[in-house]
């Protein structure tokens, strides 16, 4: 027997209640704001920043203990009075590599790999920004985050030459130079760790898959080097050629010979300017065709 009209509730008379949500009226930021916060926010995660105490330790530690050595050899030079360097800016970079490396394979996945893996990605595509914006502002917040690690130890350096008082304009000069091998580290090494970590939900395969490429490559190129006799004492030009194996040995190649750091026959260089053009379109062709897959990858997303 169906209710009498008077029983009816509120909930059948469809009440509305007004419960003061009101629409957006403040101003509308647009695109290029919102690829500014992910640029922001990325290079915040790429140091643990914004993330537990345990997020942190790994970048932390990658990023403190190139500056520590930095600062112990300014140090030792300061307090023995020694007048020559005691490792050049751009040397010291090719020395604290692992280091950087490790600091490379372990947050590369933070940044590409965990949007991946929770399903994220759609929702930053829903508004405003573009898959294009996405992974320009990743590929920049990672890195900026690797040129702020080599950086900064080459800053103390550089200090510490200036409160030793070692000739100025060649500390400075050498410290720009290492400042430029810095931009084409980063740029390379982060291209390639891109485009790894943007393969993969998983971090672990991520990991090993960028500290493979990146270590796996050195050792070849080192073994091609030697074969070629590149560790004789007057080692042909010929065996430098084998830079071009690997990232780290093709920029320290590119930038000795630019640069004139060549100031051994066994430092690796590119072997004649011609050469060093092919080195500079190897490290151009690299980074351009990692970008270029990756952003094909997420216009598939």
């Amino acid at each position: 027997m169906p209710p009498s009209p008077d029983a009816r509730t509120d909930a059948d008379t469809g009440v509305i209640h007004n419960i003061g949500y009101r629409g957006y009226e403040g101003p509308r930021l647009g695109r290029a704001y919102a690829t500014r916060s992910l640029y922001v926010q990325s290079l915040r995660a790429a140091f643990g920043l914004g993330r537990s105490g345990k997020s942190k330790v790994l970048p932390m530690a990658m990023f403190g203990l190139p500056v520590v050595i930095a600062a112990v050899m300014v140090a030792i030079q300061i307090f023995t009075g020694v007048k020559k360097p005691i490792v050049d800016y751009a040397d010291f970079i090719q020395n604290t590599g692992t280091l950087v490396w490790i600091f490379l394979a372990a947050q590369a996945p933070v940044l590409f790999s965990r949007d991946l893996r929770h399903h994220t990605v759609p929702l930053y595509f829903s508004r405003p920004i573009t898959r294009a914006d996405y992974v320009r502002a990743k590929f920049a917040a990672l890195a900026s985050a690797l040129f702020i690690v080599m950086a900064v130890p080459l800053l103390v350096l550089y200090l510490g030459a200036l409160l030793g008082r070692l000739p100025f304009g060649h500390h400075t000069a050498h410290f720009l130079i290492g400042l430029a091998a810095a931009v084409l580290y980063a740029v390379l090494e982060a291209a390639i760790a891109m485009l790894i970590a943007a393969s993969t939900p998983r971090r672990g395969f991520g990991v090993a898959s960028i500290m493979g490429v990146l270590v796996v490559s050195s050792i070849v190129a080192g073994i091609v080097y030697g074969i070629a006799g590149g560790e004789f004492e007057s080692p042909p030009e010929s065996a430098n050629w084998a830079a071009m194996l690997a990232p780290g040995m093709l920029v320290a190649g590119f930038v000795n010979q630019v640069f004139g750091l060549v100031v051994h026959p066994n430092v690796v260089h590119a072997p004649g300017a011609g050469a060093a053009l092919l080195f500079a379109a190897e490290i151009v062709l690299l980074t351009v065709a990692c970008y270029w897959f990756t952003d094909r990858r997420y216009r598939k997303i």
